[in-house]
């Protein structure tokens, strides 16, 4: 929810593009997109990592703590570690995801390619999205880069973001799509 508010995506576009320059400079675009895939990668893992970005209770310097020890323990480069402790001790942890999805997104711009989010019932598997990329390139005209979320609540299908432009062929989707027409017809 909160990630959706214009001052959140503001604040994460900033911080983003902050990184980005600066991994321009050192040419790591790529390992700096790396290693933040890994720090989201770490935070979808652990409730206890997400409650810690999230909360306003813990103080900034135990977020610094805790992430600097976190970034150290996965072998994070100085560059997204400095980064991560310069976000936590600017009370900005909460728009961390933003952050890393707006990264994700410039660093894509750069590449000449375009960023789609894919939220899916269950993981893909390589082959699926190859397909998928090979689908979206041949709608857009461009290379694809794809972000999974996994949501067992869609229930099956696909809802895939690119842009503006949002394709839902979730279960979830086509069941309550239904229900509603079933419930005009009674």
């Amino acid at each position: 929810m909160a990630e959706t508010s214009p001052l959140i995506s503001g604040v994460a576009e900033r911080y983003a593009l902050s990184l980005f320059e600066l991994a321009s400079e050192t040419g790591s675009i790529d390992a700096v997109g790396a290693d933040l895939d890994r720090f989201q990668a770490l935070m979808d893992e652990s409730e206890d990592l997400r409650r810690l970005v999230a909360s306003p209770v813990f103080s900034a310097d135990e977020q610094q703590k805790a992430v600097s020890a976190i970034a150290a323990k996965a072998g994070l480069s100085v560059t997204v570690l400095n980064f991560l402790k310069v976000v936590a001790g600017n009370r900005r942890l909460f728009a961390l995801p933003g952050m890393i999805r707006a990264y994700r997104a410039i660093a894509a711009e750069h590449r000449g390619e375009i960023s789609a989010e894919v939220t899916s019932a269950h993981a893909l598997t390589a082959t699926q999205e190859k397909e998928l990329k090979s689908a979206l390139k041949g709608v857009t005209g461009k290379d694809v880069t794809i972000a999974v979320t996994i949501d067992p609540s869609i229930l099956g299908g696909l809802i895939v973001k690119v842009g503006s432009r949002q394709i839902d062929t979730s279960l979830r989707t086509k069941l309550s799509t239904l229900k509603l027409a079933l419930k005009e017809v009674g």
